[in-house]
């Protein structure tokens, strides 16, 4: 794959962080690499630049001698580089890594093509800074984890090489690559930047995006299992409201449920109204595509954006801006978490339909066997009420707070990237609800049979079938669940999470 600073996608993001796909620089992005590095040496020889020859925060007032601009660079990384906590994942910085070569390749920071070309080199040879997972407020770019990448780059801090975490400097020289010697903003240009919440989000998105076909398919087998109505899900309803997603849901829940005997055989029961749970499945997770396509669409943009500072442009102007603020990123990141969660919570309301005596005309709990004796799928309930519960959590936005930073002169920050953390983690809960659903599902369809369900869920539940062993008595039941979040990861083309 090339990258150019323009057409990043968030799939290609993905495939470079997940599935380790090669990545090279586009040769007209080079060409204006080296155009823009020109006028920057030439303007920052006759101007006082922030960040070139400049401190950095509230310390951009201290002119910095000539003779130490390039020291000037070492020392931002080095002091900058402030992250604490367990490492992040490996594919995820593999993510911030990829964004950030892709906006130095804008041409905006001024940075040399080695620079770029070097993030690349690390990309292509498996070497992977280690980056500690807090510090970052979002503000002037993540600046802390960007710090600890911009490290290994130069041969500082540790690394994944291998399998282990080696020195940076032993994963350069066994590469055959050498460590990078900063010059004029190119430190700073390392550090500025959204990449860390861009990238992060990106991939989250990305997720999100790949398994909500998959939780609609399992939603359906929900609703036959629980003999529930398709009307709510005519297409006129859908039309009287407008909303795209949820048309989009209804008619997917129609083409999934189409020809099934399930349905049929109680079109004409007493049933008047189905719990929300099955009847407003369009109405929730439209609402939630909606977003989660409002959310790529900006995360699209922004790794396609400039997010340096300052940006130097074509008639060698310098200017001190604000593109390195995440607010952008962190609003949308919170606003998924919170789709997501809510999703999740209806998921959760599902599981309990399917295993409450209460609810259903199922076996108590869906058991097989001698009832009391056995507890069944009783438990996986609180399994599921405990992470819908702790993405209740997770989904306070972290946009809403600020404190301020550098002394005062970062008075207003996004906490962006503590919002794509949080993201990161409901996704994978997220994940794990739709599999406890489809599991569940599973189960609950087997007492309708031999009527039949669609031949689109039938092809579901043959795919479980075939990893999953009988239900005759209380056993553990932890890896069918596992199997079936695989499967269902690999139906959504999702196999290397």
């Amino acid at each position: 794959m090339q990258i150019d600073g323009e057409h990043l996608r968030l799939s290609d993001i993905f495939g470079v962080a997940f599935e380790n796909e090669p990545c090279s620089i586009e040769e007209t992005a080079a060409g204006l690499l080296d155009e823009r590095r020109r006028s920057l040496e030439i303007i920052s020889k006759e101007k006082t630049i922030y960040g070139v020859n400049t401190g950095f925060g509230i310390l951009a007032d201290h002119r910095i001698s000539p003779d130490d601009v390039n020291a000037l660079q070492k020392n931002i990384v080095l002091s900058h580089a402030a992250g604490v906590g367990e490492p992040v994942q490996r594919e995820l910085v593999r993510a911030i890594m990829l964004v950030r070569a892709n906006s130095l390749l804008k041409g905006y920071s001024g940075v040399r093509k080695c620079v770029v070309q070097r993030i690349l080199d690390l990309l292509n040879n498996g070497i992977t800074p280690m980056v500690p997972e807090k510090g970052s407020v979002g503000a002037s770019g993540d600046l802390a984890p960007l710090a600890h990448i911009a490290m290994t780059l130069i041969g500082e801090g540790e690394c994944f090489f291998d399998g282990k975490v080696v020195s940076s400097s032993q994963a350069l020289e066994r590469a055959k690559l050498q460590p990078l010697v900063l010059k004029s903003k190119e430190g700073l240009s390392l550090l500025n930047g959204t990449a860390f919440m861009a990238g992060i989000g990106a991939c989250a998105t990305h997720t999100a995006t790949q398994l909500f076909e998959q939780a609609i398919l399992v939603a359906a087998m929900s609703v036959d299992a629980l003999m529930g109505s398709t009307s709510p899900f005519d297409a006129r309803v859908q039309q009287a409201r407008r909303h795209p997603g949820q048309s989009y849901v209804a008619r997917r829940l129609r083409e999934t449920l189409e020809g099934s005997e399930i349905r049929t055989s109680h079109l004409d029961c007493d049933r008047v109204q189905d719990a929300y749970t099955l009847r407003t499945i369009p109405q929730v997770y439209g609402a939630v595509k909606d977003t989660i396509d409002y959310v790529g669409s900006v995360l699209n943009i922004e790794v396609n954006s400039a997010t340096d500072n300052p940006l130097i442009f074509e008639n060698g102007d310098a200017i001190s801006g604000g593109n390195f603020h995440g607010e952008p990123v962190a609003l949308a990141v919170d606003f998924l978490s919170i789709a997501l969660t809510d999703m999740g919570n209806m998921i959760e309301r599902r599981i309990d339909r399917l295993v409450n005596p209460k609810l259903n005309d199922l076996p108590a709990f869906l058991t097989n066997g001698e009832e009391g004796l056995n507890s069944g799928y009783m438990l996986w309930q609180y399994t599921a009420a405990a992470l819908a519960s702790e993405n209740k959590t997770l989904a306070h936005p972290a946009s809403a707070d600020s404190i301020p930073t550098s002394g005062f002169q970062e008075d207003h920050v996004s906490m962006g990237a503590w919002g794509a953390r949080k993201l990161w983690k409901i996704v994978d809960n997220v994940a794990t609800l739709i599999s406890i659903e489809a599991l569940l599902a599973f189960r609950a369809l087997s007492f309708r049979h031999p009527k039949r369900s669609s031949a689109v869920i039938e092809g579901l539940f043959k795919d479980i079938e075939e990893i999953v062993p009988d239900h005759k008595e209380d056993r553990y039941f932890g890896k069918e669940f596992s199997d079936v979040r695989r499967l269902l990861f690999r139906k959504a083309g999702l196999s290397n999470l």
